[in-house]
């Protein structure tokens, strides 16, 4: 099976389904990470023994009969400035190359109660403002991917991982999902708690991610927060009306 190629919903599927294992899936991944990392630099850190040892931890719960919620081991990205209890959290900042939480952002903690199994953390710019530093594009690495969750959004385009988080405050997950070609979304400020995570502005940040799919996003979405987000019925068709004398001579 091509693991790499899974849709974060898939991916769920077949492991709650014992049709993949865990840790096969996360040693793929790795693997992945492995041989392009070298030309994309989209993580500051990968967590391969802990990431190995949880998935060995989720298949024999899967074979218990034993899920720990609707991600049960699958491996995500964290934006380095969530900050994740005994795994160095660095905001881009080289002031904080040493940095080592005792504690985990509230996301991440509801992300973990979901069953994600935590890869690594992926780059961002400095404390999540300025430019994209050494993270290349996957589809031109001549080209940007966009900031500030620059290396979310490399890692879910270039099938690192299926789904990693973001954040935004004013551009930084619309505008590298659309330089790389996935799924971005920012949900409304309150959705997801902003505990644990580095702040840019407290009155603009949000806490959303990347995902390669809309189904994901809200599949990723619940599992951030913690609760079932309904789906909204598709609207009606609009009729939309234009003024000649305003837009157009006809």
């Amino acid at each position: 099976m091509n693991f790499e190629n899974l849709t974060l919903a898939q991916a769920a599927s077949e492991i709650r389904n014992k049709k993949i294992s865990p840790v096969e899936y996360v040693r793929a991944l790795l693997s992945r990470i492995d041989e392009l990392e070298p030309k994309l630099h989209a993580w500051v850190t990968i967590d391969r023994e802990r990431a190995l040892q949880e998935a060995k931890a989720c298949e024999d719960e899967v074979r218990g009969g034993r899920l720990r919620g609707p991600l049960h081991g699958v491996p995500i990205g964290l934006k380095d400035i969530f900050r994740t209890k005994g795994l160095r959290t660095t905001a881009g900042s080289r002031f904080l190359q040493d940095y080592v939480p005792d504690y985990d952002s509230e996301s991440v903690t509801q992300l973990q109660r979901a069953g994600a199994i935590i890869l690594g953390k992926t780059v961002t710019t400095e404390f999540a403002t300025y430019d994209a530093g050494p993270t290349r594009n996957p589809w031109n690495t001549a080209c940007t991917p966009g900031g500030s969750s620059s290396g979310s959004a490399v890692a879910v385009a270039a099938r690192m991982c299926p789904a990693a988080t973001g954040t935004q405050t004013v551009g930084s997950i619309g505008r590298p999902a659309a330089y790389c070609g996935v799924v971005g979304f920012m949900p409304t400020q309150a959705r997801v708690s902003r505990s644990g995570v580095f702040p840019v502005s407290w009155s603009l940040d949000h806490i959303g991610g990347f995902t390669r799919s809309v189904a994901d996003s809200h599949l990723f979405l619940e599992a951030l927060c913690g609760q079932a987000i309904p789906k909204v019925q598709a609207p009606k068709p609009l009729r939309i009306g234009a003024l000649r004398e305003f837009f157009a001579e006809i």
